[in-house]
């Protein structure tokens, strides 16, 4: 099982971008998809967490109204907007059996793409 997460980049603040997950090497109709990030100094936090089959779909309050979870096939979406500087981090995508906003309670990890908001 492989999670190959990409899209990050340099924004503006109120800026928009969004960081893609394809999912390789297993059939994922019974996972659920997570995005996690990470800022500098700081422990991983929950974003976002979709149901793959049945679209139930969760947020974080802090990115609730601005990011936007959604899945295609094999790919999970991460639309980020109204970006602000305090959502600068590594973000990471994640696979696991059900919806959790726990890191622990997900199998599989991507290697991270980098979002950085300036001021």
């Amino acid at each position: 099982v492989q999670l190959q997460a990409s899209g990050g980049g340099l924004v503006q603040a109120g800026g928009s971008l969004r960081p893609s997950c394809v999912a390789s090497g297993s059939t994922f109709s019974e996972y659920a998809m997570g995005w996690f990030r990470q800022a500098p100094g700081k422990e991983r936090e929950f974003v976002a967490t979709i149901k793959w089959s049945g679209g139930t779909r969760f947020y974080s309050d802090s990115v609730k109204s601005r990011f936007t979870i959604s899945r295609d096939n094999a790919t999970v979406y991460l639309q980020m907007n109204s970006l602000k500087p305090e959502d600068t981090a590594v973000y990471y995508c994640a696979a696991g059996p059900f919806i959790s906003i726990r890191g622990a309670d997900y199998d599989y990890w991507g290697q991270g793409t980098l979002v950085t908001v300036s001021s």
